[in-house]
């Protein structure tokens, strides 16, 4: 049978234009179709305008130190409005230059809602096409629980367009996305309290990260409440929420943020008639090629819930266009040692096992481990203080695992993550010599383990 196209993807955010453009450039004929906007989540709702956020939060300490070096500043002043139309206009950009990659691939674009008619058929704006093969790459989408009031409350997405920066913020979640949004609503000036139901935010990290972290955001004045949850939220005449946790406290917020978990996006898409199949949490179930139940169906990304990180659907995406069209180029997806960064304020940077997770695959583990105020602050009252962690294999002498939290932990775990990829002994990192002076050398300046 000829078919409209070699390959539908249906979403183009990272991982579907990913695939889409590297299969057309191996001689497929691709479709794409997306139905909100082009980039994703990343693009758009995620890690860019996320990571500018970041950015604006950071210079109100900045300012606070530059007085160590010699200046002197009027009170500086923020403007919500101006960082986010500088955003809006960032993000349009982006979106255009993702319009051009695909076009420029030859890849067509089709702009609506795809919806599955059957293996072989996708229906958009009433129109039907036939694909050998169609591509689910339709990412996650945040939830909120259906808590009383839960309509007073947002999420990721609506915080990016927020009018104004509320006054006083509560951020409900112990997760990455939480932490990086209570550290931008504290860095520009809002009054923020993180509210998480477990023990410690951050759950899956090396316990001595989460725990540093915990320290250095109660310095800055940020208001942590863990085993703690909410029951129900209350609008007030005056516009405030009244906020009613578990333990019958009360609190008021100006804005609730959650951050609690995000969904497969899959509303509306026509699975019924096919025989994808989904997991237990309502991810699509796929195999180690990415193919569902549904032999012409596929899906990677967050949709699949495996790893939810933008260069991980980008990995797949390739992997995907390779094995269908050009085999030759194969090689699967690696998913150990991937990095990964935290831009919370301070960052974290991370790559490989964390302590915990040594010692529970059975490693005999050796910890190194560094705590210090960074040169830049010496000049400065700020108290902050960075950590450096080695987790090692005794017997071996291997670097299990790397972890950092401090400026620029993302930028310097970078580097070492090769280094761990190419399985580097601790012995490598104590002969490399270091950047001096910089923060990145105390990784290998390490020489004492910890005791016990």
């Amino acid at each position: 049978m000829a078919y409209d196209f070699d390959l539908y993807v249906i979403g183009a955010g990272s991982g579907g234009v990913r695939a889409a453009r590297f299969a057309a450039g191996f001689g497929a004929k691709v479709a794409v179709a997306e139905s909100r906007y082009l980039g994703g989540t990343c693009v758009n709702v995620g890690c860019v305008p996320k990571k500018l956020l970041v950015y604006g939060a950071h210079f109100s300490e900045d300012f606070e130190q530059a007085s160590g070096f010699g200046w002197s500043l009027d009170e500086a002043q923020f403007d919500w409005a101006t960082l986010i139309a500088n955003k809006d206009r960032e993000i349009n950009r982006l979106n255009g230059i993702y319009r051009n990659l695909l076009v420029s691939s030859g890849v067509t674009l089709h702009e609506g809602h795809a919806k599955i008619v059957d293996p072989h058929q996708v229906e958009i704006n009433g129109e039907r096409f036939t694909a050998k093969n169609i591509l689910i790459a339709t990412g996650g989408w945040p939830q909120i629980p259906e808590i009383p009031g839960h309509e007073h409350a947002i999420s990721s997405n609506q915080a990016f367009f927020l009018k104004e920066l509320p006054k006083r913020v509560l951020v409900v979640g112990g997760g990455y996305i939480a932490v990086e949004f209570a550290g931008i609503f504290h860095g520009l000036g809002a009054q923020t309290t993180l509210l998480y139901r477990g023990e410690l935010f951050l759950r899956g990290f090396d316990g001595s990260v989460r725990k540093h972290l915990q320290e250095e955001l109660t310095k800055r004045g940020m208001d942590l409440q863990f085993n703690a949850d909410i029951e129900r939220i209350d609008k007030q005449a005056d516009g405030s929420l009244k906020v009613t946790l578990k333990d019958g406290r009360q609190l008021e917020a100006d804005c609730v943020f959650y951050a609690t978990g995000r969904r497969p996006m899959l509303d509306n898409l026509g699975l019924e008639n096919t025989g994808v199949k989904l997991d237990r949490k309502g991810f699509v179930e796929v195999d180690e090629l990415y193919q569902t139940a549904e032999p012409s169906i596929l899906a990677l990304g967050d949709v699949i819930g495996r790893v939810q990180l933008t260069p991980v659907a980008l990995a797949e995406g390739m992997a995907v266009a390779r094995r269908l069209f050009k085999p030759e180029q194969y090689r699967p997806v690696d998913y150990k040692m991937i990095p990964t960064a935290v831009f919370s304020l301070p960052n974290i940077g991370t790559v490989g096992l964390t302590e915990e997770e040594a010692r529970e695959a059975g490693h005999e583990v050796q910890v190194f481990e560094s705590r210090f105020r960074p040169m830049k602050l010496t000049l400065t009252e700020c108290q902050e203080r960075t950590l450096m962690k080695l987790v090692v294999d005794a017997r071996t002498d291997k670097v299990l695992g790397c972890h950092m939290v401090g400026p620029d932990a993302g930028e310097i775990v970078q580097g070492l993550a090769i280094a761990l990829k190419a399985g580097a002994t601790k012995r490598h990192f104590d002969e490399t010599i270091g950047v001096h002076p910089t923060a990145a050398e105390e990784f290998v300046t390490m020489r004492t383990p910890l005791a016990g």
